[in-house]
Parts: structure tokens; sequence; C-alpha cells
């Protein structure tokens, strides 16, 4: 391909970047040229997409570093000077992993001396739409929402994906800490290799330990084999372990071992394997509580908690509600072969009223019913689980408050009820009560809303929206 004269090469980069621009911009897909040493000397706008890094600083950048595809690791053509097209998937400058075709060309100058690679970028039309629905509906891969909560884990997955470093997912159960965990596995350099998913609460000891690490013919009555444990399973890949808080004392120690020299020792076995594994860890639970009560070492803690990204529940990311039902509706739709077009406007204020304790497993298990049930254009209330259709919204709301804004309205009440006649308190008084407890904390935070919504125990965005209804601001 002699596209170039040799005035473009000088120490192994092309230095006419202008004339590269008049080349390629015009160009129709992404266009990455690379010197012979795999580093970036110029991308046309159209490869913006893939990264955010300007050119005067991606220029000089390793390959791998600028396209994260998901053969930069392994299996990368050019390493082995091959000039063909892959089929891979790159993760975007939108925390977005999006297959690509990738073709690859060298660069020779005039003399016939070469002087580095092209890589022309080609998106399959299958792809495009999925790419766009996800754009759309504001999430990486798999994973809805908008809130500013999860635009926070938006911005460290791909970056903790890239790292070979243990994490730790911290979050109220059904809120998607599975799905987090596999999709950081995808991210990562680890993708073709194994994910291997422990739940170190669905076994007894005994039999939890012989999963982890495997056992040795004869090691224990009924052993008639050798069984290799996931650590070996996830060898090249990543071991997930999920609620890890109900992981005995016993294998907490043979855990923080493997942590240390990443060699595992099955039951019955004197002889090591080194496990090559990246290790994710998750759980509902308060880890530093149980490390005060000694229930969980707290080294262990510290091996495990190198990076933390903490899931928080539907009832802080309101923003996300109705995202995450219209994206369920959307999937049932489709595999029941149904036409349900949306909610009708009274299902709608009891769904987006509800607060979910069972977090986002409930909203699609509650959809999931409600396209099953639902028999007409629109989802009305009863096609909604019986269980959330006459839930009163302030009574709602206080079930679920923290303790200490449950205390200021009894408090609240308590006072109401000694200077009134009335046996009762309807909902209008729990209305009043919550108006003057929001007044109460913006004065006390000097109007600033963040620290008024620390005071009553909310989400800022909890805050916001109950301002708007009192009109407060």
């Amino acid at each position: 391909m002699n596209l170039f004269n040799s005035s473009f090469a000088a120490s192994g980069l092309f230095r006419e970047q202008t004339n590269l621009k008049t080349l390629f911009d015009g160009f129709e897909h992404p266009v990455i040229i690379l010197d012979n040493n795999l580093n970036v000397v110029y991308f046309n706008s159209r490869a913006r997409i893939i990264s955010n890094i300007p050119l005067e600083k991606a220029a000089g950048l390793p390959c791998r570093y600028f396209l994260k595809a998901r053969h930069c690791n392994h299996d990368c053509p050019l390493k082995n000077n091959e000039t063909k097209t892959i089929e891979t998937d790159i993760l975007t400058s939108f925390r977005q992993i999006v297959p690509y075709r990738v073709s690859f060309s060298q660069i020779y100058d005039t003399f016939g001396i070469k002087q580095g690679y092209m890589l022309v970028l080609k998106e399959p039309e299958s792809s495009k739409q999925t790419a766009k629905n996800q754009s759309d509906e504001f999430s990486f891969s798999s994973i809805i929402g908008k809130s500013p909560q999860m635009e926070k884990v938006y911005r460290l997955l791909p970056v903790l994906a890239q790292s070979d470093a243990s994490i730790l997912i911290t979050g109220e159960t059904g809120t998607g800490k599975d799905l987090l965990a596999e999709e950081i596995h995808k991210a990562s350099e680890r993708s073709d290799g194994p994910f291997i998913k422990v739940n170190c609460g669905a076994l007894p000891e005994t039999l939890l330990e012989s999963e982890l690490f495997g056992h040795s013919k004869g090691a224990f009555t009924g052993a008639v084999e050798n069984k290799p444990g996931r650590f070996k399973l996830a060898h090249n890949g990543t071991l997930f372990l999920t609620e890890i808080g109900d992981l005995p004392l016993t294998l907490q120690v043979k855990l923080l071992t493997f942590l240390d020299d990443k060699i595992v020792y099955p039951l019955g076995s004197t002889k090591g394997f080194q496990a090559n594994v990246r290790m994710i860890a998750a759980t509902h639970r308060d880890l530093e509580l149980m490390v005060k009560e000694g229930r969980f070492r707290q080294d262990l803690l510290f091996r495990l908690n190198v990076a933390r990204l903490h899931l928080p529940p539907l009832r802080e990311r309101e923003d996300d509600i109705f995202l995450l039902l219209n994206h369920f509706l959307k999937n049932f739709n489709e595999s029941l072969n149904k036409k349900i077009s949306g909610f009708t406007s009274d299902a709608k204020s009891i769904l987006i009223n509800y607060t979910y304790p069972g977090n986002v497993r409930e909203i699609r298990n509650i959809m999931e019913y409600a396209a099953n049930v639902c028999q007409e254009s629109k989802v009305s209330p009863s096609d909604l689980p019986a269980y959330i259709q006459h839930r009163a919204v302030p009574l709602n709301e206080t079930n679920n408050m923290p303790d200490e804004t449950l205390k200021q309205y009894e408090t609240q009440i308590i006072k109401q009820k000694e200077t009134t006649t009335e046996t009762s308190t309807d909902f209008s008084s729990f209305l009043e009560i919550e108006k003057k407890l929001i007044t109460d904390a913006l004065l006390k935070a000097g109007g600033s809303k963040s620290k008024a919504a620390d005071i009553l125990g909310w989400g800022r965005t909890t805050l916001w929206r109950k301002m708007k209804k009192y009109n407060l601001g």
C-alpha cells in the first residue's frame, strides 16, 4: 500500500499529520495509523468514538491503550506481522462494548520500506441499532441507569476492568452485583477466559472448601477421583465470589493465603497449582461491622477491597426507575410476543412511587408478572401484583425511611396528638410533617440540599422531588 512517501517517516513516526488529515478525515470509517512499534501516529475524526484522548496526547501511545479491543493483549495480528480482518469487541469512549470488524494493512514508503500499519474499523450493521438502543437507555452494556450514582459506576468500570486488581462490589440484594461482576470480566483483558461464579452462602463449609479448592482422590469419604476446584476452572479468567460475607472463618484464612501467593492446594494434596485468577467478590453485608464483631478477617477485607464499587438501592436511584420499567417491559414484550405500549397513568403512579425493597430484581419480577397478565395495550393497576396495588404513597415512603427520619416523624406525630382532640392522624398530617421536616433540615443545612438530604437520611434526588412536590424551591 504505497500511500506515503519517505518524508512521512522520521524516527518511526509519521510527522506530517496535516497530510494524513487531508487523506483520512473524510473517510466514512474510523482509521488509525500506527508506526512499526504499534504506537499511535494518527487517527481520523471518525475514530474519536474509540477514545476521548486528543490526538496530540494520543500520539506515541501503544495501540492497546488507545483501542482497548478484546484481541489487544492475546491475539493481536500485528504482533505476528499478519495483515487480515478480524471480528473483535472494543470498549468505546461512551463506555460501551461494541463489536467491530477491524482490517489491518501494512504501510510502505515509495522505496518499499514498511513504515507502519493502517487499521480500518467497520461496525457490523446488526450492532449499530443495539449500540443506539443502549445509548438511548443510558447503559453500560447490559447495565441500565442514568442517575448520578450509576454515572460514577460507569466512570470507574472501564478503568477497573483494564486493571487486574481485586474488586469488592457492595450493595443490597437485587441491585445487580452479579451482572456488574460479569460486565467487568467482559470488558477486561481476561474476557476470553472463563468467568466462574461461586455463592459462598449456598454450600456448607465442608463442601464449599472442596468446591473452591478441589480435592484429591481419597481426601475424604466419597472422594473417588480427583476434582478440580473453581480456582483451577477459573485459570486465566475471573473468579467471582458472591456473598463473601458468608464465607466461614477457616476458609477466609485459606482464601487469604491464595491471594498472597496465588497457589491453590486441593484437599488431601501437598502439590499446589499456580492459578492465574482475577478475584471479584460481592456482598450485601457490612464487612467493616463484621470485622469489629470478629466474624470477618480484617486482613482479608484489605486484600479484597483494593477497589470497591457500590451499587445503590433503587430508592436512591429514582431517575432510573422508569428506565428500568420500560427496559424490562420491552424485553418481556419481545419474549412473550406481545404489543404492550406502556402504562396507564394510574399504574405509572403506583410504580414510580413504590420503593422496591427487592431493587432491580423486584422490578424485573413485577414487569414479568404484568407482561404475562396484561391483555390490553397498556399495563393498568389490575395487571400489577396485588401486594403493590394498594400501597398509599405517604405510608410507603414512611415505611422505607431510615430509622433516624422515622423517629423524627414519630416525635412530630406524638406532639400533634398531644395538642389536638382528634383520635386519629390522616395522611394530610404526614404530608404537613414531612414538609416541616424538609424546611427544618434546609435551615439547619444553610440551604445546602446535599447536607439537608444527609440530615434527613435521604438521597438527593428524593429530597429534590419532595421539594418540588411542596413548592419549596
